[in-house]
């Protein structure tokens, strides 16, 4: 009550002693909350529908409640829970609350288990009466001809027809929904409850998929086979693919039967996917899209195919019995996992005679006996492939090769010396070696190829075989006199195909070559190929930043000396290789952050033969610049004072940069400015109380790097009266003339003496409030 409040005032006044208080008072009186309100449903009674199939946890109806409590405070916290749900057979929850937002959604058990009454649904389009009678007399025709009105099975299926018109008349369930305040988690909140009546409506809208379609189904088309009900009965219906195809064979009619528009082939397409969409007039979506697969089945329409004109197939004389010759490769398109792709074999024929058998189930051949070439060296065999509704035949050839009874045997056993400059390149060949093998050309058995078995332990050379039973040795890697001189290499003949059984290679499939390799003077070369180093910006000058390793190969003398560095910051010495900072050479990264230059390594007495190297030096920042202000001076208009924005800059990089910290000097607060932070790199300078006339301050501002690195500046503000464009102006007359030399020394002696007398006042002044143990305020000198 406002007595009450007067009287607190008072109070505080006599609190403040006898003698008034200089300068305005500030209370503040807070009112505080107390949880007299109770939360109220902003109707009693919801009314709504979900659908059969609903997923659990989509929200398909809410409930809504306010509380006139202050809505910061737990007062105005509320808190929604489901109190029961009717019916509620064998204890199963069908309905759910989300306690904070209030929506209702089903539960996974309702989602399974919610089925809608059973109802009478009318034609698209149609009379309600006459439709319903149409049905009444195809199925519920009486033994009697009495009127409908009178007769009880029309009356009970009327009364179900007028619930699906008006279910919410007569809702499946009703659930009692409750809000408290205080979260809920009170004994003492206050609450409210309300009625939800839902009713659970017929989903209509099933996927009449997967689809089994007969490829090269004969019939009229377009041909029926599947249809889609929206459960908006003014839904349109629109079929698209979802594969975008070339060929879309399928639509869809305006009463949702799905066609097929002409014969399917499974060996072209053995799945389509169809997305059905419902929608208004306007083209909205009624009910989510259907994706309906239709799988194409197969039959047996293609013939098996022999996958090789003539199949080539090779077996070694005197193999044993029953030895595998080979498997008889046959396609057939249709479709694996069915009966119609299940081939057999069978064998036609076989000439000059019957030595093979078949396997009837996978193709596979096999010799009946040992062969021998002197009894035939081709066989040539019919294979007859069925498939429950083909046959195909396919040719087979069988040559019956030499087995590998005889030996590759060179030329000659040794090739002799020969001598190799080591600069010589790579694919260079050195000889060609020649052997002959008595096995039956053309075989695996008198096929030679060649390999170096020994003396060519770091792979310089390598052999190159072609099909004459010619070998060439060629340089297959760089040759370093250095490393080794001379190679003697033993090269082996061999056959792919093994040796009959009790028969070695012999000295004969072996020969010997010896290589030498001749010195010649080569180039400096360097220990590393990239020479990459990292310092910091403030390393002192004479250090040494890395030291250039490169030798000679014939260990020759060798000297160093650089190339490229446009900053000549450093320098090298060209007997050791160190790479030094120049006296008086100070490196900065914020002017270059990587110097890259070219080390050459020469030999002494013949400076071209050389050798170069790219090499970077990397610089490290070190904190050796502070933020400084991008201006230094600026003006507010007194009329419409706007904040100055102030900017700085640090040539640093982080950590050693941005973001940086604005202050006023010393820290001190200012009774004209404030200073804030607007972002990493600039802060905001506020005028909070303008001057009387035109004045200009010099405001020290401290700008520190994220380090803590920085120094304090001075910034030049102009508080003057503005044109309309926003600049100063000085009003005629204020500093027209120049006053003489007695008139300026008599107005600062003025102005030292009123200075003076103002002193004395408040020194008198403060020691009195001092006695009176008050707090006058904080003078800034500086702002």
């Amino acid at each position: 009550p406002l007595p009450l409040l007067y009287l607190f005032i008072l109070f505080i006044l006599l609190l403040l002693g006898s003698e008034p208080v200089e300068g305005p008072v500030s209370i503040t009186i807070n009112v505080v909350d107390v949880n007299n309100h109770a939360p109220s449903f902003n109707q009693t009674d919801y009314i709504s529908i979900v659908k059969e199939r609903t997923p659990a946890g989509v929200p398909f109806a809410r409930v809504f409640a306010t509380d006139l409590d202050d809505p910061e405070s737990p007062n105005a916290h509320l808190s929604y829970t489901l109190v029961s749900q009717i019916p509620n057979r064998d204890n199963t929850l069908f309905f759910q609350i989300n306690s904070n937002t209030g929506e209702i959604s089903t539960t996974a058990e309702g989602e399974r288990l919610l089925k809608a009454r059973e109802s009478v649904i009318h034609s698209r389009g149609g009379d309600f009466s006459d439709s319903l009678k149409k049905r009444f007399d195809d199925y519920c025709t009486p033994t009697e001809d009495i009127p409908y009105e009178l007769n009880p099975f029309y009356s009970c299926v009327q009364r179900a027809e007028s619930r699906r018109l008006n279910p919410l008349e007569d809702p499946d369930f009703t659930l009692i929904v409750r809000v408290e305040d205080m979260g809920g988690e009170s004994v003492n909140a206050l609450n409210g409850n309300a009625r939800v009546k839902i009713v659970v409506q017929e989903n209509l809208w099933v996927n009449p998929g997967p689809i089994n379609l007969r490829e090269q189904l004969k019939g009229i088309y377009p041909m029926p086979i599947g249809k889609v009900q929206s459960n908006d009965p003014s839904a349109f219906y629109r079929l698209v693919q979802k594969e975008r195809e070339l060929t879309f064979p399928f639509n869809v009619t305006e009463d949702g039967d799905i066609l097929l528009t002409e014969e399917l082939d499974r060996e072209d397409k053995a799945m389509y996917i169809l997305v059905v969409f419902a929608e208004d007039s306007y083209g909205n979506q009624v009910d989510p899209p259907l994706e309906v697969q239709v799988v194409v089945d197969d039959v047996n329409d293609n013939a098996p195919i022999c996958e090789e004109e003539l199949s080539v197939f090779e077996v070694q004389e005197n193999e044993p019995t029953g030895s595998p010759v080979g498997h008889l490769m046959v396609h057939d398109a249709d479709d694996d996992n069915t009966p119609n792709a299940l081939l057999s074999y069978s064998l036609v024929s076989q000439t000059p005679s019957s030595v093979f058998t078949i396997d009837g189930i996978s193709g596979r051949i096999q010799a009946k006996q040992m062969l021998q070439r002197r009894d035939a060296t081709e066989y040539h065999l019919t294979v007859r492939v069925n498939d429950p509704g083909f046959s195909t035949e396919c040719k087979v050839l069988i040559k019956v090769i030499d087995i590998n009874n005889e030996l590759p045997i060179f030329e000659m056993n040794d090739y002799g010396s020969h001598n190799l400059s080591e600069d010589t390149a790579l694919g260079h060949t050195l000889l060609t070696v020649k052997a002959t093998d008595a096995d039956d050309p053309g075989t695996g058995s008198s096929r030679i190829e060649f390999h170096i078995t020994a003396g060519n332990e770091d792979g310089v050379f390598a052999m190159e075989t072609d099909d004459n039973g010619e070998g060439r040795l060629v340089v297959a890697k760089p040759l370093n006199y250095e490393t080794a001189s001379s190679y003697k290499l033993q090269i082996d003949a061999r056959n792919p195909e093994p040796l009959v059984s009790g028969l070695e290679y012999s000295a004969e499939s072996s020969a010997v070559v010896s290589v030498t390799i001749s010195d010649v003077d080569e180039a400096p070369v360097f220990d590393m190929d990239i020479l990459d180093v990292t310092v910091p910006e403030d390393t002192k000058e004479g250090a040494t930043l890395l030291k250039i390793d490169a030798k000679d190969p014939e260990g020759k003398e060798i000297l160093f000396k650089m190339e490229g560095d446009t900053k000549g910051w450093l320098e090298i010495d060209p007997a050791t290789g160190e790479i030094k900072i120049k006296n008086k050479a100070v490196l900065d990264r914020e002017t270059v952050e990587a110097l890259h230059f070219t080390v050459v390594a020469f030999e002494k007495a013949n400076p071209e033969l050389s050798s170069e190297r790219e090499v970077s030096v990397r610089l490290l920042d070190v904190n050796d610049n502070v933020p400084k202000l991008t201006e230094n001076q600026a003006f507010i208009c007194v009329k419409k004072p706007q904040p100055i924005v102030l900017t700085a800059l640090d040539a640093d990089a982080d950590p050693f940069g941005a973001p940086f910290t604005f202050s006023l000097a010393q820290g001190k607060k200012s009774p004209n400015w404030d200073l804030s932070a607007v972002d990493g790199t600039s802060a905001k300078l506020t005028l909070k109380k303008s001057p009387s006339e035109d004045k200009t301050f010099l405001i020290p501002i401290n700008i520190k790097d994220n380090a803590g690195m920085g120094i304090t500046q001075k910034f030049e503000v102009r508080v003057c009266n503005c044109t309309e464009l926003g600049y100063c102006f000085t009003e005629p007359g204020v500093h027209a003339g120049v006053l003489g030399m007695p008139t300026t020394i008599g107005i600062l002696a003025g102005t030292v003496g009123f200075i003076a007398l103002v002193l004395i006042i408040a020194f008198h002044r403060i020691k009195k409030d001092n006695q009176k143990k008050a707090v006058l305020g904080e003078t800034d000198a500086i702002l």
